[in-house]
């Protein structure tokens, strides 16, 4: 298919990548447009310098940025995906972003013929470069079950949770849960240590049991030695939250943990830690 991707960042990049690779006809755009050359120059395909002019002849246009006000800018505005993009074609945004943003997204694409899935991922820079990516999407079903097949490229598990928002919303629940458990994961090393238990063997027991996690497995040893450069940046889990917690004020939901450790986030960025990856939480427990 032809293809268009906006936003190379560590996900965006080895993503597009994907797609190039699956044998897609692929255009890129990036705001540093040196990034776009040293794609085309490793994938193929071709570089725009506008999102609206990658999007001209595109099917599918992905795009993946940092946060509401980058969506905006780069669907909406002027020279946007949206100014470029052709009556039938599919977004898809891959920006953990609010659902409130990703309404504004499709109500504007629908004004043009346009379709639209919010479709945020989980899996990290690890899972986008090894093509391994968790979808979680918001839209209508023939558009998902249209754009599934492309979104495969990159993905281990692509699933449709509800209508528009719906993505974003599953994301935020993530995300909630990820903060909880390194959290929960950083206080039982602490203890383990002050105990003066051997943290090792103490990992090795509990994690054939209930309290077995991702976190536990793949992050017990670097948090155990003070190393934080190996993961999801401590200022993106922040914007995450602020978002998820933003959310549950609209609904109504009490965020009382989620709350708790985006503070204690906070306190890690005041140790000099926002790009500290998210196990840093026991770096405030043992500064």
């Amino acid at each position: 298919m032809r293809v268009a991707f906006a936003g190379l960042g560590v996900m965006g990049y080895p993503m597009a990548g994907y797609l190039a690779k699956a044998g897609h006809e692929v255009t890129v755009y990036n705001r540093t447009a040196a990034k776009s050359d040293a794609w085309v120059k490793q994938h193929g395909g071709k570089k725009a310098l506008t999102p609206a002019a990658a999007a001209k002849d595109a099917e599918i246009v992905f795009c993946c940025v940092g946060n509401d006000d980058d969506v905006r800018q780069v669907i909406l505005r002027e020279k946007g995906i949206l100014a470029g993009i052709a009556s039938g074609a599919v977004i898809v945004d891959h920006t953990t972003a609010s659902a409130v943003v990703a309404q504004e997204v499709h109500d504007a694409a629908g004004m043009k013929g346009v379709a639209f899935l919010d479709a945020p991922l989980s899996g990290g820079q690890a899972g986008a470069e090894s093509g391994k990516l968790t979808i979680m999407a918001g839209g209508d079903s023939a558009v998902f079950e249209r754009v599934r097949p492309v979104m495969d490229c990159y993905a281990k598990a692509c699933t449709l949770i509800g209508p528009v928002g719906s993505g974003q919303k599953a994301k935020m629940v993530n995300q909630i849960c990820i903060a909880g458990i390194v959290q929960g994961l950083a206080e039982g090393l602490h203890l383990a240590k002050r105990a003066n238990l051997d943290v090792a063997a103490v990992i090795g027991a509990i994690s054939k049991g209930a309290a077995q996690s991702w976190q536990m497995e793949n992050r017990w040893q670097t948090m155990n030695d003070g190393k934080f450069d190996f993961g999801f940046a401590v200022e993106w889990m922040r914007k995450d939250l602020k978002i998820a917690l933003e959310e549950a004020d609209r609904v109504g939901a009490k965020l009382d943990m989620t709350r708790l450790v985006d503070g204690y986030y906070a306190e890690v960025e005041r140790l000099g830690g926002r790009r500290f990856d998210t196990s840093s939480l026991i770096k405030r427990l043992e500064p």
